[in-house]
């Protein structure tokens, strides 16, 4: 029996249940770890068995070995859950759900402040199935009800937005999609459900690239969902259907990931807000996009909802994007490269020129700083030889 299933177990601090997941090292001889089961094929003890596969917990290597269903079985303890998905992708864990309820004819609505992948989605795939996409206001709070149609049936939410961080009133636009009939789902993957439960604020999916804090490596791929009750049939039934799942070898490096997760978050939010302190009282800084500062616009809204911060936020410098690519180039510790979430720090020159409405900064150049594991004296000193680069002077 699992940790989760037992009514006489002690809820746990997130600490302890992430060092123990779900698992019982006695079904496996004492080893602590879960083993690796790979597999395709299930035997069944007999022909009425195989006729019954419907009811049975392994069938075929399409519906999960004992190791995903550990990997699934944390996940919905950490989200609290009924039931949790494990795909191949971040992205992954984006699409499946939007093509689990969104259907010919229907309207959907997305923050204009979304992943950029997201918004291609809806354009490539959603846009030729025939259903209708419209972008809000990341602050548009309670008044999403004005947007809702008969035909609504998704509103997705990310919060901390994309690049540029803006926080949603999560309840109020459940709330009011909630009334008009719609399913929301959130991406989650920048605070994890350590610092934000999206389905305790009234959200029916949530959505993780465990590709970033969950793996922390930067040495695999793999999304999650996690449904309440009442959408998590309808989840499964598509991702069956579609035959996507993750491979076991992944999962087990993902929950060997979740067990050092809240250390390394520790780490990466102190060394991150060091950092924003640091760069906010630059002069050639214009503006650092990080919820947690008390300057950041929607601090207040932030402080509401989550319960700690993360290592990604964005630094608008004072300088056109020439400069911006002159600091870049001169970083020698940050790499320059995408995803973030790993024990590496990185840094890109990001792009908003798909955005209608949530546009962003009026002026200066917008760079994305993931800040990793290393010495924050270290990272400082990197981020100093990219501003004097950008000035055109020589780094010291």
């Amino acid at each position: 029996m699992s940790h989760k299933n037992n009514p006489n177990k002690p809820k746990r601090g997130v600490e302890t249940r992430l060092a123990h997941p779900p698992y019982d090292p006695m079904t496996m001889h004492g080893f602590v770890n879960p083993p690796i089961v790979r597999g395709s094929t299930v035997l069944f003890e007999s022909t009425a068995a195989m006729e019954d596969r419907q009811s049975l917990r392994y069938s075929y290597g399409l519906a999960g070995t004992p190791t995903t269903r550990v990997l699934e079985d944390a996940l919905s303890d950490l989200e609290g859950a009924y039931g949790t998905a494990l795909v191949p992708s971040g992205l992954a864990a984006v699409t499946l759900p939007l093509l689990a309820f969104a259907s010919a004819g229907d309207h959907v609505l997305v923050v204009d402040s979304v992943y950029a992948p997201t918004r291609r989605f809806c354009h490539q795939v959603l846009k030729r199935m025939g259903v209708t996409v419209e972008y809000y206001d990341p602050h548009i709070g309670s008044d999403i009800a004005g947007l809702m149609r008969p035909e609504t049936s998704v509103v997705f939410l990310e919060t901390p937005a994309s690049n540029t961080f803006e926080i949603q009133d999560v309840r109020a636009i459940c709330d009011a999609a909630h009334a008009g009939g719609a399913v929301t789902m959130l991406d989650n993957t920048w605070a994890t459900p350590l610092f934000f439960r999206p389905l305790d604020h009234g959200v029916d999916l949530s959505i993780h690239a465990l590709t970033k804090y969950p793996g922390g490596h930067s040495d695999l791929l793999m999304g999650s969902v996690s449904a309440n009750e009442a959408s998590w049939g309808k989840l499964l039934k598509m991702q069956t259907a579609l035959g996507i799942n993750a491979a076991p070898d992944d999962c087990s490096l993902v929950l060997r990931g979740l067990k050092t997760m809240a250390v390394r978050l520790h780490h990466h939010q102190q060394a991150a807000l060091d950092l924003a302190h640091w760069l906010e009282a630059r002069e050639d800084v214009l503006e650092v996009l990080h919820p947690a500062l008390a300057s950041f616009s929607d601090h207040e809204a932030f402080k509401r909802q989550f319960s700690g911060s993360t290592g990604l936020f964005g630094v608008v410098v004072d300088g056109d994007r020439d400069a911006a690519r002159r600091f870049l180039d001169a970083l020698e510790i940050f790499g320059l490269g995408y995803s973030w979430g790993g024990h590496e720090s990185l840094a890109v020159l990001v792009d908003l020129s798909d955005r209608t409405i949530a546009k962003g900064p009026d002026r200066g150049s917008l760079l994305r700083l993931q800040i990793g594991l290393e010495n924050v004296g270290d990272l400082q000193a990197d981020l100093e030889r990219g501003f004097a680069a950008m000035a055109g002077g020589d780094a010291q």
